[in-house]
């Protein structure tokens, strides 16, 4: 498949169109927002399809097919907060404290880019190992420990314990395996009643929730002079680095082509849910207006617009 074909594929979807329209309009001061109370229902409802679609996976894998993707999915948690700690440090010359922040949210992930690369998989007839969902959850939480005891280990003042209480407890957690419990338990029979919501009203849920989320983008793009150039250049190549880790280990892992553009977006998403929550207690003398610009102003928008169909290209040739 021609990426440029991808490309344009991924991009003409009503989700990435909704994003681009909202960043758009709301760069041009018009107020695209969705109301308050909508935002919190469309991520729990996303957070609890993706879970049980998850789920219903597991029900029926075996564990010999999940021991060698879940060791992937652990390497990719330790590795790709490691690049993005000595990446920042070191090229964007940050301190020890927003280079583990940012750690933190390059090595932990993002359901939402998860979710955009699920429909464009599933729009194309790609195939991918169901329990993938699981492997986000272990890697929500993996990325986001490595980067806290980065910081602990040469930083003092971090409250790394709370911080990873936070995301353990947080809600983006909860909801995840709080579906994939659902689906592993009631399994794929039993469960067709709800499909019409879970599986049906998903595009739909997800496209109102990237109206939101372009706005919120174009709010943290007027940041951009704040976090600095060199932030904003490593915020695409940081994704790519990460990425082609999660492609490597996915493909020796032995995952089919869709299986491996999730562990290559896997590792190059960027955290703005679990990991702005974990900061925010462990590492509070970190400014958002780095950490959150950079993976939510710049990452998410490269990775859903652009990142996405590289990442599907390249699992295309190493599957």
């Amino acid at each position: 498949m021609i990426l440029s074909s991808i490309l344009v594929d991924n991009i003409l979807t009503a989700p990435v169109i909704a994003f681009v329209v909202a960043l758009i309009a709301t760069l041009l001061r018009f107020d695209l927002r969705i109301p308050d109370a909508l935002y919190p229902i469309l991520s729990t409802f996303l957070l609890l399809a993706i879970g049980i679609k998850g789920g219903k996976a597991l029900s029926e894998s075996s564990p010999a097919e999940l021991w060698q993707p879940l060791l992937a999915a652990i390497a990719i948690g330790v590795i790709t907060p490691l690049i993005a700690y000595s990446l920042f440090r070191k090229t964007a010359k940050l301190d020890i404290t927003n280079a583990a922040a940012l750690a933190a949210h390059y090595g932990s992930v993002s359901a939402v880019t998860f979710t955009v690369l699920i429909s464009t998989l599933d729009s194309h007839g790609i195939n991918y190992e169901g329990y993938v969902s699981g492997l986000l959850a272990v890697l929500e939480i993996v990325g986001i420990v490595v980067a806290l005891l980065l910081a602990h280990k040469f930083s003092a003042g971090t409250d790394w314990k709370s911080g990873l209480s936070e995301v353990v407890r947080g809600k983006s957690i909860a909801f995840l395996v709080a579906g994939l419990l659902i689906g592993l338990i009631v399994g794929p029979d039993r469960l067709a009643p709800t499909d019409p919501l879970f599986v049906g009203l998903f595009s739909g849920a997800l496209t109102l929730f990237l109206v939101e989320l372009g706005a919120i983008a174009a709010n943290r793009l007027r940041d951009f002079k704040g976090a600095g150039i060199r932030v904003a250049i490593l915020g695409i190549v940081v994704p790519l680095i990460n990425g082609s880790v999660g492609a490597v280990l996915g493909s020796a892992a032995g995952m089919s082509v869709g299986g491996v553009a999730v562990m290559a977006t896997l590792g190059a998403s960027a955290s703005y849910i679990a990991a702005p929550a974990a900061i925010r207690i462990a590492l509070p003398d970190a400014s958002p207006g780095i950490y959150v610009t950079a993976s939510l102003g710049i990452t998410f928008p490269f990775n859903l617009i652009v990142g996405i169909p590289l990442y599907i290209k390249i699992a295309e040739y190493m599957a």
